[in-house]
């Protein structure tokens, strides 16, 4: 089994709560093949600025995967590039739903070598495997 920290906006992130999936795009279809049923999906949102307050980075829920990944170009997701339809999906559930500030967890998480450059750990991923450790700290902070 294998635990990922999958990286996306608010706006995914009601979709994905909403339908039970998560998508990629297809340039990060590589890493999407890795994922197996009963791998572990923590859902982060990233910092965003809406109406010029700041949103912070959150965790905001674990989900189990419960298909093999599989290709559906039905646009569901909202996109930062026109025309992406992040095609490379699986159906997942949930296990926990909730809210933890990301940035107080940092300096805990193992995944994260530069704890001051932390960022550049996510930057440009769709999502990224982390050790089993970071996980359970996640989970069970997750309440």
């Amino acid at each position: 089994m294998a635990y990922w920290l999958c990286i996306t906006n608010r706006d995914n992130w009601e979709i994905i709560k909403e339908k039970n999936v998560w998508g990629v795009p297809r340039r990060h279809e590589n890493t999407m093949k890795k994922v197996k049923p009963g791998d572990k999906l923590v859902i982060y949102v990233k910092q965003e600025t809406k109406k010029g307050e700041v949103l912070e980075p959150m965790i905001v829920g674990i989900f189990e995967v419960v298909s093999e990944p599989y290709t559906d170009s039905t646009r569901i997701f909202k996109a930062h590039t026109p025309g992406e339809t992040y095609p490379i999906r699986v159906k997942i559930k949930p296990l926990k739903i909730g809210e933890i500030k990301f940035k107080p967890l940092i300096p805990r998480l193992k995944f994260i070598k530069n704890k001051k450059k932390w960022s550049g750990h996510l930057m440009g991923k769709a999502m990224r495997e982390i050790p089993e450790e970071d996980y359970r700290l996640i989970e069970s902070m997750l309440e």
